[in-house]
């Protein structure tokens, strides 16, 4: 039993000796006084190297670098929905809950995943986790690039709609491509 918390403790350590280029990046992008603005990308780093999710060791391993009580690394850890605290599997598939998302039909996206992947909200396929974003799905495009994942392929990520490029709207850009139209109002000189 010891030697297996050593050799755990030892792989923590050489995690933390190579993340140290990485965390000297982050850090020098703020003021020396202001390291606990960090908390953010440094919460990050440690979910990407923790497969996905955040260990409360990690967590503490952020408060130590910011010099932070780790309680307000907690807080920002449990505030962002972008930040696990439970293990997650190699893809993490996130469908889009607001407003606009629900009336352009992400109910029916996240009920064919389900149904599709066999599995309940939050919980884990034998698949696993990724920061691909794909957008402007449709309940079957959403099956297909699970299917691909799984083959190990590598779908196009970014819009689904090959009428969109990235975030434009759909035929492209529109509004500089001639004279303006004047602004609908009366004509002042009339009255």
């Amino acid at each position: 039993m010891l030697s297996r918390l050593a050799a755990q403790r030892f792989r923590e350590i050489r995690q933390v000796l190579r993340q140290i280029p990485q965390v000297k990046e982050i850090l020098s992008h703020y003021p020396s006084n202001y390291k606990q603005s960090a908390v953010i990308p440094l919460l990050d780093l440690a979910q990407q190297q923790h497969g996905g999710w955040l260990t409360v060791s990690s967590m503490n391993k952020v408060a130590r670098i910011i010099e932070v009580a780790p309680i307000r690394v907690y807080e920002v850890a449990t505030f962002y929905s972008m930040f696990n605290r439970t293990k997650v599997g190699k893809y993490h598939l996130l469908v889009c809950g607001t407003t606009p998302c629900m009336l352009c039909g992400s109910r029916d996206i996240e009920d064919a995943l389900l149904k599709h992947l066999g599995v309940k909200r939050n919980e884990v396929t034998k698949d696993g986790y990724t920061y691909n974003y794909y957008e402007d799905v449709t309940p079957k495009r959403v099956v297909e690039i699970v299917e691909a994942l799984r083959r190990g392929e590598k779908p196009p990520r970014g819009t689904q709609n090959p009428k969109r490029i990235n975030s434009g709207p759909e035929g492209g850009n529109t509004t500089l491509l001639g004279e303006p139209k004047a602004p609908p109002c009366r004509d002042l000189d009339a009255c």
